[in-house]
């Protein structure tokens, strides 16, 4: 029976893995086709849709799917009309959080948006509330073993990013939006497929949890980012080490 119990978990955390593909597929999928709407269809003519295929292939989205959104973009043919929203509120601990949807109903976002909001202790605010503690950037991120510190700060210098990060989680390079695509190219040339590239929001500052605040806004960022509308989540919260220890993180 323990084995046939091994087994089922297995199965069950192949599931989950599948079915959490399978829905940053759905997301990136639904940023390639209004990219492809609301500019050209040629990515090499539409910056955004280089930057949304970008993220795609780093995600490891097949061809064929990339192909599709920009199909379904292009000619309208699943009939979805997709509008862009920014929500703005703060969470737990009074961290500012920035949630990006793109929907094509308004008001049922919004309602599970806000819902989200106040089961956690939050409240959703007017747009412009937080954003002003943010930058709006491009990101690109390798894995630690891609170079060393030194190395990808060259890289990226010479590439033309304003900001290199190298932490025990990886490498972060940060740039102008609208220089992401040649940067990314740069270093993709130097160290191979980035682990993911796209345009985030990058707190000035960040507030250190307690394990309570952070259990409590963990929940409410797991809630936000399940939503099949939202299409990102950006929080200006830092969780220090003994802490994620204690959590058992």
């Amino acid at each position: 029976m323990a084995g046939h119990s091994q087994f089922k978990n297995i199965m069950y955390r192949k599931g989950a893995q599948d079915a959490k593909r399978s829905k940053l597929f759905s997301k990136l999928a639904r940023e390639v086709q209004v990219s492809a709407r609301t500019g050209m269809p040629d990515p090499e003519m539409n910056a955004r849709l280089r930057a949304a295929i970008a993220a795609a292939r780093a995600a490891n989205m097949p061809k064929d799917n990339i192909e599709r959104a920009i199909k379904r973009g292009t000619t309208g043919e699943d009939g979805a009309n997709y509008e862009e929203v920014r929500y703005e509120g703060y969470g737990p601990a009074g961290v500012a959080v920035i949630v990006e949807a793109l929907t094509d109903n308004r008001n049922r976002t919004a309602a599970e948006v806000r819902s989200a909001f106040t089961k956690f202790g939050g409240n959703l605010g007017e747009t412009g509330s937080v954003s002003f503690m943010f930058d709006h950037v491009g990101s690109i991120n390798y894995l630690l073993d891609v170079a060393t510190e030194e190395e990808m700060l060259d890289a990226a210098v010479e590439a033309g990013a304003g900001d290199c990060e190298t932490t025990e989680d990886g490498h972060e390079i940060n740039c102008d939006p609208d220089d992401l695509n040649e940067i990314r190219e740069a270093l993709e040339q130097q160290f191979g497929a980035s682990q993911s590239t796209g345009l985030t929001w990058k707190p000035q500052n960040t507030i250190p949890l307690d394990a309570h605040q952070a259990d409590s806004l963990i929940k409410l960022l797991d809630v936000l980012e399940d939503n099949d509308d939202v299409q990102r989540v950006s929080a200006n919260f830092d969780i220090p080490k003994d802490v994620l220890e204690q959590m058992g993180t």
